[in-house]
């Protein structure tokens, strides 16, 4: 059984964190590769995050409602079959270093004045036999060096014995691009693993380019350090870096740390921790202090208990994309309603033959149909401003009719896009819409399925309401708004029969009539489009569905 972390993907182009909407999974549930585990909001939709393996959920690592960057380890999974990830790691590393073995007991070492031991002597000899399989000499130190450089372990000569590669030929190569080793320089630092700990035994090392060999210098934050296994284990598990442990004593001209200078640098370290923390929460509080003195005192709600909701997500892209449409394009909204008696006829006559075939039929198809037919005369209002051009800026002109759908969520309005909707049939069109509505509302709608489009509707009507002024969905140049279809009073002309002429002999008379009527709200970017145009296109729209029959021919 392994451990494995899931970080956070990138969900969308461009998004750098997502909220943790909600986890769909706890610890110790079972969970196969592709399951839904979490669901994210992001700035542009909500999405759900699935599991990359089969296996147990171990820990959740972010709670519900947090900001999560992309990248950041959000959950772990228990799954049988693999190593874990360090365990991996560690265990590759290791294969990739020699086998090797040398023993310095601190007695050991203070008793041999620094001369090497037998271990040690038989690990130089075993050194200098050729490698199978072309396998580097280095220590573990000086891999990890090379990792963290850059540098290629294997195109580094070794300076050490046998050509072992040493942490300072891996500095050399890394400041000389590549080179063996710094100039003046002639022999390295040689280090034996013992057991998964480093001892370290320095041979004498040019400083000056003339073989003078000085003591190593015993301030902290030293290169090379000598100390017995036990000693560094010590160091390891107190968190001290043994090179930064102030030399008590020396062996053969090189800093030697015993035990006791460990156990006495940490306890130092704590020391001047415990120091540090305590100053710091003296100075806090000071401030604070400073800060109650000084500061006004906060004014309470005019009203009374209030609730903050943060603006994030989905909601605040919503709302940047209304202020640049607004700021950006002047805006202006034309009004005007139309009879659809014959719609509604029309509609309710093919409601139930859509229903055998699974549709539910609204009048939204019929509105894209004839907004299509108008589109088609009235460009202008299908189009885009490329303003990115400076003096070449330009209107661009669409040959295609994706429609926008406006539908209001519980995180405000999303607008899934219907494509081709001139090449589609009302039936098809009604399928689409219901099934992009549905999936808005449930907030699974993807974000290519929110793209691309060059004209939206925005039903407010829906909810109640005549007439409203549609923010343009930037950068597209115009929307329609409709209000909810009523039986509002119409006037009408009348014929009058002569019997009921009177003595100014009238053949026609105004009546008023109940009628289903339409309201409509166009609004459009007036840098782009005129008012007279937009009128123009309306009364186009108006008649396609005044007369149904018309869309007939489209």
């Amino acid at each position: 059984m392994a451990t494995k972390e899931f970080k956070l993907p990138d969900v969308g182009e461009g998004v750098a964190e997502g909220e943790l909407v909600s986890w769909l999974v706890e610890p110790g549930d079972a969970v196969t590769e592709d399951q839904a585990v979490a669901e994210v909001e992001t700035d542009k939709a909500l999405v759900e995050v699935p599991s990359p393996y089969n296996g147990t959920v171990k820990e959740l690592r972010a709670e519900e409602g947090e900001m999560v960057p992309v990248g950041e380890v959000i959950i772990t999974f228990e799954v049988e079959g693999e190593e874990d990830e360090a365990a991996s790691a560690e265990s590759q590393e290791r294969a990739e270093e020699p086998a090797e073995l040398a023993d310095a007991e601190e007695g050991g070492a203070a008793e041999g004045g620094g001369a090497e031991t037998e271990e040690e002597t038989a690990t130089a000899e075993t050194e200098e036999v050729e490698t199978p399989g072309g396998r580097v000499f280095a220590a573990p130190s000086a891999r990890r060096l090379a990792r963290e450089l850059g540098i290629d372990i294997a195109g580094v000569e070794g300076s050490g014995p046998g050509g072992r590669v040493t942490d300072a030929d891996v500095r050399a190569a890394a400041e000389e691009g590549g080179a063996a080793g710094a100039e003046g320089e002639t022999a390295g630092p040689r280090a034996v693993d013992v057991g998964g700990q480093s001892a370290v035994t320095e041979r004498a090392q040019s400083r000056d380019g003339e073989g003078t060999t000085g003591p190593a210098p015993e301030a902290a934050g030293r290169d090379r350090t000598l100390a017995a296994p036990a000693t560094r284990r010590l160091a390891e598990e107190r968190g001290i870096d043994i090179n930064d442990v102030p030399a008590t004593e020396e062996r053969d001209g090189q800093p030697f740390v015993t035990p006791e200078a460990v156990a006495e640098y940490a306890e130092a370290q704590r020391a001047a921790r415990e120091a540090e923390v305590e100053a710091e929460a003296e100075a806090g509080a000071a401030a604070e202090t400073a800060e109650a003195v000084e500061a006004p005192e906060p004014e309470p709600a005019a009203e009374g208990e209030v609730e903050r909701v943060p603006y994030r997500g989905v909601r605040r892209t919503i709302g940047q994309q209304m202020e640049r449409s607004k700021y950006t394009a002047p805006h202006v909204t034309h009004h005007d309603t139309v009879v659809i008696d014959e719609l509604v006829e029309l509609r309710d006559e093919f409601k139930e033959l859509a229903a055998e075939r699974g549709v539910k039929l609204t009048y939204m198809p019929f509105v894209m149909k004839a907004l299509v037919a108008a589109l088609k005369e009235f460009p202008e209002l299908n189009s885009t401003l490329d303003e990115e051009s400076g003096d070449e800026a330009a209107v661009v002109l669409k040959k295609y009719y994706n429609i926008g759908i406006a539908v209001a969520t519980d995180a405000g309005l999303m607008v899934p896009v219907v494509r081709d909707v001139d090449k589609k049939s009302v039936l098809q069109l009604a399928r689409e819409v219901n099934d992009l509505a549905s999936r808005a509302r449930e907030r699974k709608v993807t974000r290519e399925e929110m793209q691309g489009g060059t004209f939206t509707i925005t039903n407010f009507g829906a909810i109640g309401g005549e007439y409203a002024t549609p923010i343009i969905n930037y950068p597209e140049t115009a929307i329609m708004g409709l209000g909810a279809i009523e039986k509002r009073p119409v006037v009408e002309e009348r014929e009058i029969s002569e019997e009921s002429r009177d003595a100014n002999g009238e053949t026609v008379s105004d009546v008023v009539v109940a009628r289903e009527t339409l309201p409509m709200s166009l609004s459009i970017d007036h840098r782009v489009i005129d008012g007279a145009n937009a009128a123009a296109f309306t009364n186009r729209v108006m008649e396609h569905l005044r007369n149904p029959k018309l869309l007939l021919l489209e």
